[in-house]
């Protein structure tokens, strides 16, 4: 699979999931994400040392490998060799979670079709794994967000970044044309995922909650993911966001 067709697969995802943002139309549809912000879980295939390889093999460098313990995840950041998207990968660390979420969870994820743990389009292909029970989702949300998004989502793009600069209009602007589409933001800087750095002004909206059949076949509303919209605080910073993102004390260096 080549980068293009990646990023294709990636967004097509991504609007089928959240069609509320892909009927926008507050900027050009061509317009390029700064960064797309992708969930994974340390296991398996889906790990992110098990990724990496097709990552890089499709011209993305790995710039940074940074560990947020407060979260259980490890953040690995890629940049596109030619210009493009970048990519935040989040790895959950399972072994966050109390034994018997994590064994539940992982569970889950072993029941994945051999098929479905192989090629380079694993954060693009949909939740791999069967719908967990909605009383499991209500565990694994009470001990980690995070690991019940997963157990709904599997390895996937959770939400696509855009920068005001890029956009052609300042934030507030923006802000209140999507307040008029229907999506308010979050009131703090974070995201679902990880907390943002100060150095960045960081909108999250989240997605309309949409309907999921669980394994029993019970149906519950959840909101999924969402878009960012962030400025730079520092108009002299020429910095991509995606490198302005974590928070510098989070920014602990794996080696």
């Amino acid at each position: 699979m080549h980068r293009d067709e990646f990023i294709q697969q990636l967004w097509l995802d991504y609007v089928h999931t959240h069609p509320d943002f892909g009927a926008l139309r507050l900027w050009p549809v061509s317009t390029p994400a700064d960064y797309l912000t992708l969930v994974t879980l340390n296991h398996g295939p889906f790990s992110a040392q098990a990724l990496s390889p097709a990552l890089v093999h499709m011209g993305y460098r790995p710039i940074g490998h940074y560990a947020m313990a407060d979260k259980g995840l490890l953040i690995y950041l890629l940049a596109p060799a030619d210009g493009g998207s970048w990519l935040v990968l989040a790895e959950l660390q399972t072994g966050t979670l109390s034994k018997p979420l994590r064994e539940s969870l992982l569970d889950l994820v072993q029941q994945t079709h051999p098929a479905d743990g192989k090629g380079q389009n694993l954060l693009c292909r949909g939740r791999p794994w069967p719908m967990p029970s909605w009383t499991l989702y209500q565990r694994l949300d009470a001990a980690h967000p995070l690991a019940a998004w997963l157990a709904v989502m599997g390895p996937r793009l959770h939400h696509a970044g855009f920068d005001c600069e890029q956009l052609g209009k300042p934030l507030d602007a923006l802000d209140e044309q999507l307040l008029q589409s229907g999506l308010a933001h979050m009131a703090d800087q974070q995201n679902g995922v990880f907390g943002v750095s100060n150095l960045l002004e960081h909108r999250f909206y989240p997605a309309t909650p949409q309907k999921m059949i669980f394994s029993q076949g019970d149906e519950h509303r959840l909101c999924l993911g969402g878009l960012a919209i962030v400025q730079k605080q520092l108009g002299s910073n020429h910095e991509p966001v995606a490198e302005l993102l974590l928070p510098l004390h989070a920014r602990c260096e794996m080696a």
